[in-house]
């Protein structure tokens, strides 16, 4: 709790903090004019590809604009090139963007410009945190959205200068464009994997030194599959002795391997008639709400002197270790013979459903297990430039949230 004694000299408590004393406070349509969307009338709706583009979203430009209005249509609900604009209904609440060409915004979205007085750019970053904070409040609500008045009257903190706002707004300005071009680094590196994996995992592309034909193998004959547990998330703990594999952690894994270090843990006694895993070992989850998860599974690794058990809804496989390497099973599932098989043998009206027969059934041309050990190290050194770069995306999200905190607060000074 803020209290008195506890505000630094310089700096005063207001309704959005404590910030310094000569900043004021005040409401968003007094630094510019707001703009409301509203859904226009079906009569001013031209069918013919004339008039103004109509956008019910802050990312919806004019490639992507589905439906044109008159020009007639009230102008006080266009905004013109430059505006902020911001979605307040839906699962999209409190993005931005900049708008390219006047518009004619709908409900869910509100345009704002800017007085002389103060930067665009910089209010930006205020009314993201203002609606994050209203969004926060609001607990429990299926659909979120921020009304007109509520809008118009957020609470903007305001340096006493453009000059430092603008600063303000540089500062954060490059933070964003370093994280624009990791997740740019990182979708092309993405691409190029996806390239390098259709070339490898057929045989279009071989590395060097292999030439020898592909041989066709039936997985059923050479894999054996392991008991595994029914329990739910709520019978698992954090300090249990065996680490448990559940469906949703396989869903929710970004990598072809998955240590067991991190997993929920089972009691020995209720996990005492499952088979152990071991490193090498695949684990599908058997069940996916579209097509895209089907076949999604993860390959046992760093297991060590740790118990691990497969879970709820997956199917423990172990292959026969000279017919499929270590690191290489992982990427079974981007096999476009082995996953176009999976899914159209997958079921169900609600969920996809994949079960042991299946992958059994499944027949295959797979080079040797040494060419496949060269393609794994290939692929897998790809995932490790991606992950680190990741690792750098998000360390640079995290130094941008700290960075707003502070300037946005006045609790750093740039001028």
């Amino acid at each position: 709790m803020v209290t008195e004694a506890t505000i630094p000299k310089g700096y005063k408590q207001t309704e959005v903090g404590v910030i310094p004393e000569d900043w004021d406070v005040e409401p968003l349509e007094r630094c510019g004019e707001v703009v409301m969307g509203q859904s226009p009338p079906g009569s001013t709706y031209n069918k013919n590809g004339g008039g103004i583009a109509l956008i019910n979203g802050p990312t919806e430009f004019t490639d992507k604009c589905p439906v044109r209005i008159q020009w007639t249509t009230d102008p006080r609900r266009f905004c013109q090139k430059g505006d902020l604009l911001i979605c307040v209904r839906g699962s999209s609440t409190g993005r931005t963007n900049y708008a390219d060409d006047i518009y004619s915004i709908g409900r869910g979205v509100a345009a704002i410009r800017a007085n002389k007085n103060n930067d665009t750019a910089y209010l930006s970053n205020q009314i993201i945190i203002a609606v994050s904070r209203i969004l926060a409040a609001s607990t429990g609500s299926t659909f979120p959205s921020v009304d007109g008045d509520t809008f118009r009257n957020l609470a903007m903190p305001l340096p006493p200068t453009k000059d430092e706002q603008t600063a303000i707004a540089e500062a954060l300005s490059d933070a964003d464009e370093l994280i624009d071009s990791l997740d740019k680094l990182i979708a092309k590196k993405r691409n190029l994997k996806q390239a390098a994996m259709q070339q490898l995992l057929t045989g279009k592309t071989r590395l060097s030194g292999f030439t020898g034909e592909w041989e066709e193998k039936t997985l059923g004959d050479h894999v054996e599959f392991l008991r595994n547990g029914t329990n739910s998330r709520a019978e698992l703990t954090i300090d249990d002795p065996v680490k448990y594999l559940h469906y949703g952690d396989i869903h929710a894994c970004n990598n072809v391997r998955l240590c067991p270090d991190d997993l929920p843990s089972l009691s020995s006694s209720k996990a005492k008639t499952l088979d152990r895993l071991c490193d090498g070992d695949l684990i599908f989850a058997d069940a996916s709400e579209d097509l895209d998860g089907v076949g999604k599974s993860v390959e046992i690794t760093g297991v060590l002197d740790t118990e691990c058990v497969s879970g709820l809804h997956t199917i423990a496989a172990r292959f026969d270790k000279d017919v499929l390497a270590d690191g290489f099973k992982g990427y079974l599932q981007f096999c476009p013979e082995f996953i176009s098989q999976l899914r159209r043998l997958a079921a169900g009206t609600k969920v996809y459903a994949t079960n042991r027969s299946h992958i059994a059934g499944i027949e295959m041309h797979l080079p040797d297990t040494t060419e496949q050990t060269a393609i794994a190290e290939v692929l897998s050194d790809m995932d490790s430039d991606i992950e680190a770069l990741e690792e750098r995306r998000d360390k640079a999200q995290l130094l941008k949230q700290g960075m707003m905190q502070q300037l946005l607060t006045g609790r750093i000074r740039l001028v």
